[in-house]
């Protein structure tokens, strides 16, 4: 039994060196082929291949690495707004209050606007403009005294006329009447002298005029300081308020 196995054996080695060896490929028992035309012939495009050299290796980026992307800015708590910047005065701890001075004279308001845009910012002033009509009066004065002046207005009273005083530079005097229009004027003075009033006449008592208002929303001590400066005279006798 052990002389078969052994033949058997010595009869596989020889086939299998005889089939390695390629002599058994006329009984079309042979190897695949590893010659260079056969190789060659199974390759696929070989004239795409390239070959990369070290620098060009080292520039081209890993397909794993993913470019960087910049963090999201924070956002603040509960989806709010971020503050809005102070402002100056207010950067500064300076305190602020709303002012307001008015009467200011046609004559004075052009220069104090252009020192305004010149010098101050256009939100931190407002100046407007308020026209006054002229006003007329039935007026009866100047009397050279007192005694003169009692002795009228017992007359008006015993006509039951009306009278006030007529004030300002119209005085020692009597007001009949103030109207908006001289006409006007006119007309109550035709009335008056139909009851027996033949000294009364008519004035102007004011001029039609046109007063200006400036106002600082949001004034320190050193922009108030710069306006009154910069106003001058047309700040006399007018001061600024709290709104």
């Amino acid at each position: 039994m052990l002389r078969i196995a052994f033949l058997l054996l010595v009869l596989a080695n020889a086939g299998y060196y005889l089939w390695s060896h390629g002599q058994l490929q006329a009984l079309g028992l042979a190897p695949p082929s590893t010659t260079e035309p056969e190789r060659l012939a199974q390759q696929v495009r070989p004239e795409a291949l390239s070959l990369l050299s070290v620098d060009n290796a080292s520039t081209t980026p890993s397909p794993a690495a993913a470019p960087s992307t910049p963090a999201p800015a924070p956002t603040p708590a509960g989806g709010e707004e971020p503050a809005p910047a102070p402002r100056p005065a207010q950067a500064a701890g300076q305190p602020t209050s709303c002012l307001v001075a008015t009467g200011i004279e046609d004559r004075h308001a052009e220069a104090l606007r252009r020192g305004l845009i010149a010098q101050v910012a256009s939100d931190q002033w407002d100046l407007s403009s308020t026209h006054q009509p002229g006003r007329w009066m039935v007026y009866m004065g100047k009397f050279p005294d007192a005694e003169f002046l009692e002795r009228k207005r017992a007359e008006l009273r015993a006509r039951k006329i009306d009278f006030d005083r007529a004030g300002g530079a119209l005085e020692p005097g009597l007001s009949l009447g103030r109207f908006s229009t001289e006409e006007a004027a006119t007309r109550e003075l035709t009335n008056f002298a139909r009851q027996g009033v033949r000294t009364a006449r008519v004035v102007q008592e004011r001029p039609d005029i046109t007063l200006y208002t400036l106002r600082l929303p949001q004034a320190t001590a050193a922009l108030r300081s710069q306006v009154e400066a910069m106003g001058g005279k047309a700040f006399e006798g007018k001061p600024f308020k709290p709104c």
